[in-house]
């Protein structure tokens, strides 16, 4: 589009104007990237980087802001059409108009009103920093309270302050809303970071259908009328509370004479169970398990009904090797055990959500080295701490991963290698696991499941244990992105 013409359309908007402008992006554009953006030039780069800047989609966000007389600034011939390679034309949400035309309506009064209303879920700090109801709308997305399929709390609200504004929201969850654009997503865009070269990376290509109830029946299916970008293409849904359950499976003891006593998993137990409660699931232990009964766990968990669940967690802290864990009893569960209860054809109400999977065990008798010699005291490791250090390893003896979409295997080692384990503060992996998770859900960023892995690899690779490395894999067939943040 002409600079000239869209630095006038930026110098003819004021503040609360571009704030609306940003707030109809949010869809098109990651919410970071909109944050303190005061200047409409700014907001159109924004745009523009993404393909997203074109003259039609610029003629939607003015007539939904009822700036109608700038629409003459971007009248064209024909031969002037714009087109792009990138995404199709885009469509603002109905989902998102909708919140735009509560904003629009709210009175000072009701403002005040609706702040309060909501301080007991959100905090009084989080709402006192809210200007406009299009700010209450923002920080309840940020915290998983306002979404198109999590309408509820904003809807009882507007029925104590407004009732045709309540009977709007309740229009638009019933489908007969309105008269604005149905949804238009961009095409589904491959989640950046890193798979194992032996798990690619499943997408879902096909057009979204319709599922009254707008959670997931199978992997086919998606939810009715996509709100958002980053709701129905980018990101997993986070709207529940409780979001789910989190397994643990904790073997320290064991009945044969071949593998020791795990001494120091109790840390790592300690770590996990506050961490995932924090996340909003619910947690459930259990301990020291033989191979029969981690498979009869399991099975009996995949057939809960998750139709109101996002996601499932399980973490086996056990010995293994290539492709297995070990029960109490020393007989292997091999990875595809673990999986497979949850794939979507035996668990059809988890299908298209995120099923992770955090496993600290060795996956062989091997050692990790590293490229230079290692010094006479390694770095992070005295004397004392190189006493205290175990690999959970079984006698040694492939692979196998799990092929359906949405799975995260978070293997604490690559294959052929032990993993190691402090007898005092606990496993290497999972303890630096539970700090970056930590660091990540306190962190103003939302960084994703994968950008947390990254970092873990990065620094559990960095020490040297027992004068040896420890190279931790993540393998993956998520297709979204996942976001875990703590639930107040």
């Amino acid at each position: 589009m002409e600079r000239r013409k869209l630095m006038k359309i930026s110098e003819a908007l004021n503040s609360s104007e571009v704030a609306a402008l940003c707030f109809l992006c949010r869809d098109f554009v990651n919410w970071k990237y909109l944050e303190g953006v005061e200047d409409a030039k700014v907001l159109f780069n924004r745009l523009e980087e993404r393909d997203h800047l074109n003259t039609e989609f610029l003629r939607e966000l003015l007539r939904t802001i009822q700036r109608i007389d700038l629409l003459s600034l971007l009248k064209t011939n024909r031969q002037g059409v714009e087109e792009t390679d990138g995404n199709p034309i885009d469509k603002l949400s109905n989902y998102r108009v909708m919140l735009y035309n509560i904003y629009n309506e709210t009175t000072k009064e009701n403002l005040q009103k609706m702040k309060f209303l909501l301080s007991d879920k959100t905090g009084r700090r989080q709402m006192d920093e809210c200007k406009t109801a299009l700010d209450i709308f923002v920080k309840l997305e940020k915290m998983n309270l306002l979404s198109q399929s999590n309408l509820h709390r904003l809807h009882s609200v507007l029925i104590e302050l407004d009732q045709p504004l309540a009977l709007t929201v309740q229009q638009f969850k019933q489908g007969t809303g309105a008269s604005l654009q149905p949804v238009s997503p961009p095409p589904a865009r491959l989640l950046s970071g890193f798979q194992h070269y032996n798990s690619p990376l499943l997408s879902r290509s096909e057009p979204p259908t319709t599922h009254e109830g707008g959670h997931f029946s199978s992997d086919e299916e998606t939810n009715n009328q996509p709100s958002s970008l980053s709701d129905q293409t980018e990101y997993y849904q986070m709207n529940h509370n409780p979001h789910g359950l989190c397994v643990i499976i904790n073997n320290e003891e064991f009945l044969g004479m071949e593998l020791k006593k795990r001494r120091g998993t109790q840390a790592d137990l300690n770590a996990l169970y506050p961490l995932f409660t924090k996340f909003g699931f619910l947690v459930n232990v259990h301990s020291n398990l033989t191979a029969e009964e981690i498979r009869r766990e399991l099975n009996g968990v995949a057939t809960r009904d998750f139709s109101e669940d996002d996601a499932l967690v399980v973490c086996v802290l056990s010995h293994g090797e290539n492709g297995c864990v070990y029960g109490t009893d020393e007989k292997k569960v091999s990875l595809r055990e673990l999986t497979q209860p949850f794939t979507s054809g035996l668990a059809p109400t988890l299908a298209g959500k995120p099923k992770l999977f955090f496993i600290q065990a060795c996956q062989g008798g091997g050692f990790q080295t590293g490229t230079l010699q290692c010094p006479p005291n390694p770095r992070g490791l005295d004397e004392d701490r190189g006493n205290q250090m175990e690999a959970d390893a079984g006698p040694i003896r492939g692979v196998t991963v799990p092929s359906d979409a949405d799975f995260l295997l978070g293997m604490a080692t690559v294959p052929e290698c032990k993993s190691f384990r402090n007898t005092n503060t606990g496993s290497i992996y999972i303890q630096e696991l539970c700090k970056q998770l930590k660091r990540s859900a306190e962190s103003p960023r939302d960084d994703d499941i994968l950008s947390v892995l990254t970092r873990v690899n990065r620094e559990v690779s960095k020490e040297e244990y027992l004068y040896h490395k420890q190279m931790p894999e993540p393998k993956y067939t998520l297709t979204k992105t996942l976001v875990l943040k703590f639930v107040d």
